[in-house]
Formats: C-alpha cells, sequence, structure tokens
C-alpha cells in the first residue's frame, strides 16, 4: 500500500489539495506555498524514508482558538509536509474504507457535504419520517480508543510500512 500512497498521481492530487486547502504553517515555519519547491528539493529523501518506515515526522504545533461560548479549544497544527502526507495516506485508505458506508452518510466523504445531507433531510421529512439525528463527533480523537481505532485500521490495511506511518 505505501507504493500506492507514495505512486507520483496520488501525490500530485495530496498536493494540490493540501495547497487548495491553504492553512498555517506548523512547527518549522514553512508556509504552504513553500511546499512545491520543498517537495522539489527533498522529495526523494521523503519519498525513501516512507518506503523504508524511518520517516520522522515533525510534532505537531497547539494553539488556542476561541470559541463562541468565550471558551478555548486547543488546535493542532501538523507542518505543510506532514499535512501532504496525511492527504497522501487518506486518499488511499479512503477507498478502502469507502464502500463500507451507508449511502445516507455524508461527513468527510468524497463529492458529499452539508447541503446533500440537507437536502436528503428534507426527502425523508417529506416521506414522513418524523425523526433526524444529527451526531457531532466534537471531541470524537480526544475520546476515542486509539488501540481499537487502529485495530479497525490493521483490519483493512495490510502494509506495515504504512500503518507505522499512520502512527507515528
Amino acid at each position: 500500500m505505501i507504493e500506492q500512497v507514495l505512486n507520483r498521481r496520488n501525490l500530485t492530487l495530496a498536493y494540490r489539495k493540501v495547497v487548495a486547502n491553504k492553512g498555517s504553517a506548523g512547527v518549522d515555519g514553512m508556509p504552504v506555498n513553500e511546499l512545491y519547491a520543498n517537495l522539489t528539493k527533498n522529495r526523494q529523501r521523503i519519498e525513501s524514508e516512507n518506503r523504508q518506515g524511518k520517516y520522522p515526522p515533525k510534532p505537531i504545533l497547539g494553539v488556542e482558538i476561541p470559541k463562541s461560548n468565550g471558551k478555548t479549544r486547543l488546535l493542532g497544527i501538523p507542518t505543510v509536509t506532514e499535512r501532504f502526507l496525511q492527504q497522501a495516506v487518506g486518499q488511499v485508505i479512503a477507498i478502502k474504507f469507502e464502500v463500507e458506508f451507508e449511502d445516507y452518510s455524508f461527513g468527510f466523504r468524497p463529492n458529499r457535504n452539508a447541503q446533500q445531507a440537507v437536502l436528503k433531510a428534507q426527502d425523508y421529512i417529506n416521506s414522513g419520517y418524523q425523526h433526524i439525528v444529527d451526531i457531532d463527533l466534537k471531541n470524537f480523537f480526544d475520546e476515542v480508543d486509539h488501540c481499537t481505532l487502529l485495530h479497525l485500521l490493521y483490519r483493512k490495511v495490510k502494509c506495515p510500512i504504512t500503518l507505522r506511518l499512520i502512527r507515528k
């Protein structure tokens, strides 16, 4: 699977998505507009380290952001290079999990959005359904048992190198 992650087409798509999403610099201070130059200079090393399972990710930058209720929320900001690799891995893994999602599931799925979810809910209401369940995954990754989550990943992702990269 690591070869699918590091496939040129997959990496190009990951690069484009990271650039389109913009975002802040991580602990290394590198902005998104410097990602291309960084990858041009370091692509072979990054790919080689990933193939060998020896890629050393940088720490996450913690930033507190204000919430509407006056409190703050800790936001973790990975480096742009880490976001690029996360995107590349996510694109490959998503294909494996997509077939298991129900048609009425809209959250964080390719080619689906909140507007489509609202339209689907309206269809259900117009069909006579009286209950809609909205689940907010607030703090999910803070609360989820990561061992259980990794176990679910192990069932689909058989590549030890890709799993090591995900764990890092």
